[in-house]
Order: C-alpha cells, then structure tokens, then sequence
C-alpha cells in the first residue's frame, strides 16, 4: 500500500464503528492507567522520595522509573509497573529450552498457549510480591538530609505497600490484557509507551525553557530536532529492514488438481531481538549504582561505589561493557526467539525448499548463516542507537535523554499500531468488495 493510500485509508477511522471503539477503548485503558500513575501508596513523604530520586539519576531505579512514566518516583499503586509481567514471560521463554514439558505446551497451539499465559500470570504475581517486600524495607532504610522517606516505619507500613504494590501491577497486567483482546495493538506493550511518551513533554518543555533563558541555544535546538527526526527515519528503517531468502513449493497432485509449484520468500528481520537486549544489558551494568546507592552510608560496601563511579554513563568503561552485553544478547535472543532447525522441517514437510539447498540439516544450516550475518547488523544498530544519547549528553551536553531504549520501544510500538489499524482497514475495505460482488451476483 503506497504512502498516499495509507494516509486515505487512515482518514477513514472514523467510518468503521468496530475500529473507532477498538481505538477508544485503549484510550480510555490508557487515561486510567496514567490516573493511577499518580494515586501514592499511603506512609511515604513525597518531597524527600522526590529527592532522593533526583539522586538516584543514572542507576537501575531511574531506568525503572522511567518505563513506569514516573510512577516509581512517585512511588504510587503502578510503582512497580509491567516490569514484572515482562520479567515472568521472558523467564518463562527461557525455560522452554530447558523444559521439555514448556516446550511441548507451546507447540500445542492455542490450548498451550492459554497455559503458558496462566503460569505468566501467576509468575508476575510471585515477582511483584518479593520486589514489594524488598522496596518497602528498602524505603524504611532511604533518608535525604536527615528527613526519612518513609513516615511511620513497620510492618503495617510493609503490609500495606506490599498488598498495594501486587494489587497495582496485577491490574496493570489485567489491563494489557484488555487492550489486546478487545483493543489496538499489543497491550502491555502499549503499557510501557504510554509511561515514556509521558516524559517527553516536560522534556521538550524544558528543553525550550533553556533556549529561552540562553543556557542553550536556538540553533542547538534546531538541531536536536532534525538530528531527532533523521534518527527516528533510521530506526524506522531498521525495524522495517529483511532479509528475504527465496522459497519454491513443490507441486504435488491431489485428485484431479494440482497443488503448490509457488514462490514465496522466508522473511528474516534485521532486529530480531528487538528491544529485549538493550533492556537487558542497562539492567546488569546499572545494578552495582542501585546496590550504592541501596547500601550508601553503611560500612564494608564503600568498594559498590567506587565501581558503580566507574560504570557510570558515559564514561569508556560503561560504553565499551554496555556494547558489548547488547552484542551478546542480540545473538543470544535471537536464538531463542528463532529455530533454523524447526524452520527447515516445517519447509521440508509442507513440500518448500530454497533453491539450491538442499531439505533438512543443510537448509538449517544455510538460514542459520544468513540470520548470523544480518543478527551482526542489527547487533550494531541497536548498540549505536543506545549509545546515542550517552554521546549526546557527554559532548553536546544536551538537556534530556533522546534515544536509547526509549525511542526504540516508541518506534516499534507506533508501527505495530499502525500496522494493526490498516490491517483492519483493509479487511473493511475487503469486506465492502465482497457485498458489492454479491449484491452484483443476485442481480
């Protein structure tokens, strides 16, 4: 579908009364998540957690924060966010290659995936439980100036952050679960652009209010802003790039009539890992600054911060380990996501092969090269856009963070939507040819 089509058939939203309410539902899902992003958990001073966040910029908790839309910080019902459900399902990826049981119920269809959903649901509870225990006895502990966080310490204090925390993050999952079945585009997904989307106006806000005051200059906001737009384009680009390896189906007779004989394509993505190694990679260099910051003050753990100085952003050591962990989880991911071997059987038992492969083990070996060769590229895609912003920050001294895992959750998410509302563009416009077709076929 050209450019043009798409912006006509986009304009038609409106017309087609089952989108309209898919699109409306999952905004006002998404109200009420924002709402509850600003409900507190009772017993918490708001202005030192304030500070003692804008303290704990650059660490595991301020990444955390950032995901959640500020509901961390805040330290309200959504505090803990859809991080956990995340943590679960990945967890639960994982144990399909050591679980032949998890395994065997992913490739049993929709049954199987039904019960992989429910051992997801009862993984983030058990998850959120332990992070909301190991937060409320961590913010009894958090002081700045004297003034602690927390105002009424014990274990009632714990109880009702706890049971509120769980209670939080099992609505959110309940709500990503909503927006996917009877809304637009994948819910917790949605979820987590939402949180970061909401960050960017005080962004540009004070990004704007720093030209005016002429600690930066208008020039140098022009040039965030194309520099912004042609780093989107690329992103785009990349998300939307494959590798297309020729298929050719046997023909084989069935009856009288004759099957197969077409040429289709096996399309590989450059990012196949998409946003998870990124994810991953800040989460294990930014665990020493959190542990700092958790044990700051306490005897014997002076050596936590010293490294937490040394990996800290935009320093060569924090770069140099931050590339390399996200090379590393581009393959490892992508192995886990995508099976040369399970893709060549199921070629060679629906009859279709790649010219000039062999079936079987050779054809599993060839796909798998390709995917080698393409996973070194997107390996390099991914590391540069994330070390973007350290590069911008340390030399341009650009006021806000632009990129990084952010902007690629941002990108993949807006064009997942996107895709999803043509798909049910074109499935209207579809179904509108079929009644002209037999409205014609009775006259």
């Amino acid at each position: 579908m050209s450019q043009a089509g798409q912006l006509g058939g986009l304009a038609n939203v409106g017309k087609i009364p089952e989108l309209k309410n898919r699109i409306l539902f999952t905004l006002a899902m998404l109200i009420v998540y924002r709402l509850g992003a600003h409900v507190p958990v009772p017993g918490i001073d708001g202005t030192v957690l304030a500070q003692f966040f804008d303290q704990a910029q650059g660490s595991l908790l301020g990444m955390f924060d950032m995901f959640s839309g500020g509901a961390l910080s805040r330290l309200t019902i959504f505090a803990l966010g859809i991080m956990p459900y995340i943590s679960a399902a990945i967890i639960l990826q994982l144990m399909t290659i050591v679980s032949p049981k998890l395994e065997q119920l992913k490739k049993e269809g929709e049954a199987g995936r039904r019960k992989i959903t429910q051992y997801t649901r009862y993984g983030t509870v058990f998850l959120a439980f332990f992070q909301g225990i190991g937060m409320s006895i961590g913010l009894e502990s958090f002081s700045v100036a004297g003034q602690p966080v927390v105002i009424d310490p014990g274990w009632g204090f714990r109880a009702i952050t706890v049971i509120t925390l769980v209670t939080g993050t099992v609505f959110l999952m309940w709500v990503g679960e909503q927006i996917t079945e009877r809304g637009i585009g994948n819910g917790i997904s949605m979820i987590i652009f939402a949180g970061i989307v909401a960050g960017l106006p005080s962004a540009i806000g004070g990004t704007l209010e720093l030209a005016r005051t002429g600690e930066f200059s208008a020039v140098g906001v022009i040039g965030l802003f194309l520099m912004a737009v042609a780093v989107t384009a690329m992103v785009v680009w990349f998300e939307r790039a494959q590798r297309r390896i020729p298929i050719q189906y046997a023909k084989r007779q069935v009856g009288n009539r004759l099957y197969g004989g077409k040429a289709s394509f096996l399309p590989l993505k450059v990012n196949t890992a998409g946003v998870i190694p990124p994810i991953f990679a800040s989460s294990l260099i930014l665990l020493p600054a959190t542990f700092a910051q958790f044990t700051k003050g306490t005897e014997g753990f002076a050596w936590l911060g010293d490294i937490s100085a040394i990996l800290s952003p935009g320093q060569w050591l924090y770069m140099a380990l931050f590339t390399a962990l996200v090379v590393f989880f581009c393959f490892f991911y992508t192995a886990i996501v995508f099976n040369p071997k399970d893709t060549a059987d199921n070629l060679k038992k629906n009859g279709g092969f790649i010219p000039g492969i062999r079936p079987g083990q050779k054809t599993a070996d060839y796909v798998d090269s390709v995917l080698t060769r393409i996973t070194v590229v997107g390996a390099a895609y991914v590391a540069m856009v994330c070390l973007l912003p350290e590069w911008l920050i340390s030399t341009y001294s650009v006021p806000f963070y632009f990129g990084g895992t952010s902007l690629l959750i941002i990108v993949v998410v807006t064009m997942d939507t996107m895709s999803q509302i043509q798909s049910h563009l074109m499935s209207h416009q579809y179904e509108g040819l079929m009644k002209q077709a037999r409205l014609k076929t009775s006259r």
